[in-house]
């Protein structure tokens, strides 16, 4: 049997209420029913019309009452209902209006919902409202996940109060591929602010050398690398996010909102410039040495870890275990597992003399910021780098000028390549053919990795939208396998039937 858990908020006035409703805006997803309780003026509408703006990211959303209508339907980035059921004449006419369907696609709010108590999901959120003195007292009944993200919207708001902003307006901004999701903070009469919201996770099974995928991968577990590498980067004049305020236990930080342009056109394309002063900022970060060991705080130190050979093993072998079969429908054969594996191991060693310093490890649209107030390398904004290691510095080169999710033309692709390998002619003692033979294995490896990481999406997550991104992958991955050095793996791709244009 679930553990039901039981909050308690005092509310002081109208605008803790507004507080409340845009906390729980943060804490609902699709699938959640919120019942809302209490008398007439208890506030439940305003409650109500607090979550849907902050929804809708729109204080000043429209929100008329559902009291004759009984619902009111809102597209916004989850579908929300609003229902009022005060006039509801019988509990078998929620049906009617179409609330099992609203509650799969999205979130339903409920006033007085004791009027078809029969009918309501038994998992769901109550939230009653009462007067208390000149305010109102709110107890929250809520159960498994829907109650520790409540209590952790809650936490967060005690965080942001010890931060000095205790009244800060919250906006959902994003919620990152990984364990990570983003808020906007709006202190009064301050800049914006974001918020990193990195709760702990178990680390999962062991799925290779009898260990989770995130330590094999070297992938952060907590923010220790985070403001590690952020200050490492700043110290060294690039635009990484000043951290404001850190509780590690928890996984909470607060820091400095770098801007909200991108290096990508309104159509999603690649914005020339934008990526040359990338590549620019990118040649410069490599000219640069980054210790392997930066002090966080008295008691902790982080070392960067290597991309060492069992990571670059691990990912290269998603090919194996999921690109092939879903390619020509039979698995590979021992013989060609062994024969692949070989070869890789034969490329990494040919890494062995590479040049080797901070990689970024993710450093492609996605995670770059343009700041065009800024000048010099100050206009790339650098984030999410917490899973930086320290290995070929190729492979940040190879994620930009071969982005993952954007098509980069050979035009501008060519361009970028030439761009970089003119400032690093530029630094001196510079081993071009060296980094060039790095960037060919380096682009391989991670083509490779993400050929298979489309079909592990679509198969394991259930994401089918990834494997969009697969020719392009394919495409990339040719581009790298004309280097003489991946002639054993090209041959290999050839017999295994990888490379060609898949849709």
């Amino acid at each position: 049997m679930t553990t039901t858990n039981t909050i308690s908020l005092f509310l002081k006035d109208e605008a803790a209420t507004i507080r409340l409703g845009e906390d729980l805006a943060l804490a609902l997803k699709a699938g959640d029913c919120l019942a809302l309780s209490g008398d007439l003026g208890a506030g439940k509408s305003s409650l109500a019309r607090a979550i849907l703006r902050a929804m809708a990211d729109d204080d000043g959303l429209e929100v008329p009452s559902p009291t004759f209508t009984l619902v009111q339907s809102y597209d916004l980035r989850i579908p929300v209902s609003h229902f009022d059921l005060y006039r509801l004449g019988d509990a078998s006419e929620l049906t009617e209006l179409g609330f099992d369907e609203a509650l799969e696609n999205g979130i339903c709010l409920v006033e007085w919902p004791e009027m078809a108590e029969s009918e309501l999901p038994t998992e769901r959120i109550a939230l009653a409202l009462v007067h208390e003195g000149s305010g109102r007292r709110a107890t929250i009944e809520a159960a498994g996940q829907q109650a520790q993200r409540i209590r952790r919207v809650f936490a967060i708001r005690d965080f942001l109060d010890g931060a000095g902003y205790p009244d800060a307006k919250r906006r959902f901004l994003t919620g990152d591929a990984s364990l990570r999701a983003y808020e906007a903070i709006y202190p009064d009469a301050a800049p914006r602010k974001i918020l990193m919201d990195w709760r702990p996770h178990p680390e999962g099974p062991p799925v290779y050398d009898g260990k989770p995928y995130p330590k094999v991968a070297h992938l952060a577990q907590n923010a220790y690398p985070f403001v590690a590498i952020a200050d490492a980067l700043r110290e060294r004049g690039f635009a990484a996010p000043e951290i404001y305020k850190v509780d590690y236990e928890q996984g909470i930080l607060l820091i400095e909102d770098l801007g909200t342009e991108g290096v990508l056109d309104d159509a999603g394309r690649p914005i020339a410039e934008r990526y040359r002063q990338s590549v620019a900022c990118l040649a410069h970060l490599h000219s640069m040495q980054f210790p392997q060991d930066i002090p966080v705080s008295a008691a902790h130190t982080h070392h960067i870890p290597d991309f060492d050979r069992t990571a670059m093993k691990m990912e290269v072998q998603l090919v194996l275990d999921w690109h092939i079969a879903w390619k020509r429908g039979s698995a590979p054969s021992d013989a060609e597992r062994k024969d692949y594996l070989a070869i890789w191991d034969a490329l990494i060693d040919e890494l062995a003399a590479a040049e080797k310093n901070l990689l970024l490890r993710d450093f492609h649209s996605p995670n770059i910021i343009w700041r065009p107030q800024e000048t010099g390398v100050r206009r790339i904004g650098l984030i999410d780098f917490q899973d930086a290691m320290i290995g070929p510095t190729a492979y940040d080169l190879a994620s930009i000028v071969q982005d993952a999710r954007v098509t980069i033309e050979p035009e501008l692709f060519r361009q970028l390549m030439d761009d970089y390998l003119i400032h690093r002619r530029a630094q001196g003692g510079f081993d071009e053919a060296g980094f060039m033979r790095a960037w060919a294995i380096m682009s391989a490896q991670r083509n490779c990795k993400l050929a298979g990481l489309w079909v592990r999406l679509l198969q394991r997550d259930g994401k089918p939208g990834y494997l969009k991104h697969m020719p392009r992958t394919l495409a990339y991955l040719n581009v790298a396998l004309e280097h003489e050095t991946l002639a054993p793996l090209r041959d290999w791709c050839a017999r295994a039937g990888i490379g060609q244009s898949e849709s």
